[in-house]
C-alpha cells in the first residue's frame, strides 16, 4: 500500500511514516503547502497514493482565537482540497480529528460516541469539525478522533506536548499549577499510529474514536507520569478558570472507543500503561530525571 502522509514531519505523521516504512511518503512544509491548491493537486496526482492520511493541522488552540481565518484555512479548506484530489484518484482520505469537536454539553459525564452531536467551544474545535464535514463530502473517508497526543517529536513538530513540557519543568524544579477539572484521555502517539494503520489497511470507513483506555485529568496525568518516573515534583491543582486560557476548553471530552474495539484492531492500552511505555522510550521510567525537582 502506498500512503501519502500530510504533516509527515510532525509527531503523529512522523510516527506513521516510521511504522509504515517505505510504503509511506511524508509531505510537509515548506516543500508541501496544504494551502497551495494547485501544488497539492500536482504532487498527489504524481504520487498516486492508495490512501491519503492528513495529520497536518493548525493546533495552537489559544492562538487560533486570534487567527481564525488561518486556522480554518488549514483545518477545513485544505481538507476540501484533499477530498477533491482523493475523489480524482479514487482513494480514501483519512482525516485526523479531535475530542475538541465536543464540549458544549457542560453537564456531560458519559464518554462521547461517534454519533453523538458535536458541540465545539472555540475556533480550533469549530475548524476541526468543519474539516470533518469536508472530509465526509467524499464517500471514501475515514475520520479518526483522538485526544492529547504525546510521544516522540517529529523533525518539524511545532512546540512541545504537555507530557514533554511537564517533565522538563519538573526536572528544572519548577512549581507546577495544572488544571484538574478537564476530563479526557491523553493518548500515546505510537498506539494511535498502530490503530490508524490497522484501520487504513483493513478498509475502515466512517468515523472512529481512538484513544488510550480510561480517563483522567491533566493534573492526575502529570502526577502519574512523575510517579512512574520516580520524580518528586511540586504540583498544584487548579481550575480551568484559574488557568485563564484565551480559548475555551471542554470540561469533559472523554471518547467512547467501543466501535474501534469491535473492529478487531490492536488493543489500546490504558492511559497509565501508555505513560509507562512513553517513559521507557525516553529511558526515564522509575529512574528519575536529571536535576530532580522541588517537592511540595
Amino acid at each position: 500500500m502506498r500512503v501519502a502522509v500530510t504533516g509527515g514531519g510532525g509527531q503523529l505523521g512522523g510516527e506513521l511514516c516510521r511504522q509504515w516504512g517505505e510504503a509511506a511518503t511524508p509531505l510537509d512544509l515548506p516543500e508541501f503547502d496544504l494551502l497551495d491548491v494547485q501544488a497539492v493537486r500536482r504532487v498527489l496526482l504524481e504520487l498516486r497514493p492508495q490512501a491519503v492520511v492528513n495529520t497536518a493541522a493548525y493546533t495552537a488552540v489559544d492562538r487560533a482565537e486570534e487567527v481564525e481565518m488561518l486556522c480554518c484555512a488549514v483545518n477545513a479548506e485544505a481538507v476540501r482540497t484533499l477530498a477533491g484530489v482523493c475523489r480524482e484518484l479514487g482513494c480514501p482520505l483519512v482525516q485526523i480529528s479531535t475530542d475538541y469537536v465536543f464540549g458544549r454539553d457542560v453537564a456531560r459525564e458519559r464518554p462521547y460516541r461517534e454519533d453523538d452531536e458535536p458541540g465545539p467551544l472555540g475556533v480550533y474545535g469549530q475548524s476541526k469539525l468543519a474539516g470533518e464535514v469536508e472530509a465526509a463530502a467524499w464517500e471514501e473517508h475515514l475520520i479518526v478522533r483522538t485526544c492529547g497526543l504525546y510521544g516522540r517529536r517529529g523533525p518539524r513538530t511545532a512546540g512541545s506536548s504537555f507530557a514533554e513540557t511537564m517533565l522538563r519543568l519538573a526536572s528544572e524544579g519548577k512549581h507546577l499549577r495544572v488544571v484538574d477539572d478537564q476530563h479526557c484521555t491523553p493518548t500515546y502517539v505510537p498506539h494511535v499510529a498502530g490503530a490508524l494503520r490497522w484501520l487504513v489497511e483493513h478498509g475502515a470507513r466512517g468515523t472512529y474514536h481512538v484513544v488510550n483506555a480510561g480517563a483522567t485529568t491533566w493534573h492526575d496525568f502529570a502526577v502519574e507520569m512523575f510517579r512512574q518516573a520516580g520524580l518528586a515534583a511540586s504540583i498544584e491543582r487548579i481550575s480551568t478558570a484559574q488557568y485563564g486560557a484565551r480559548a475555551p476548553r471542554p470540561l469533559y471530552s472523554v471518547l467512547d472507543t467501543s466501535k474501534y474495539q469491535a473492529s478487531g484492531g490492536p488493543a489500546m492500552p490504558s492511559w497509565q500503561e501508555a505513560v509507562g511505555e512513553y517513559l521507557a522510550s525516553r529511558g526515564e521510567r522509575e529512574e528519575g530525571l536529571a536535576g530532580g525537582a522541588k517537592s511540595g
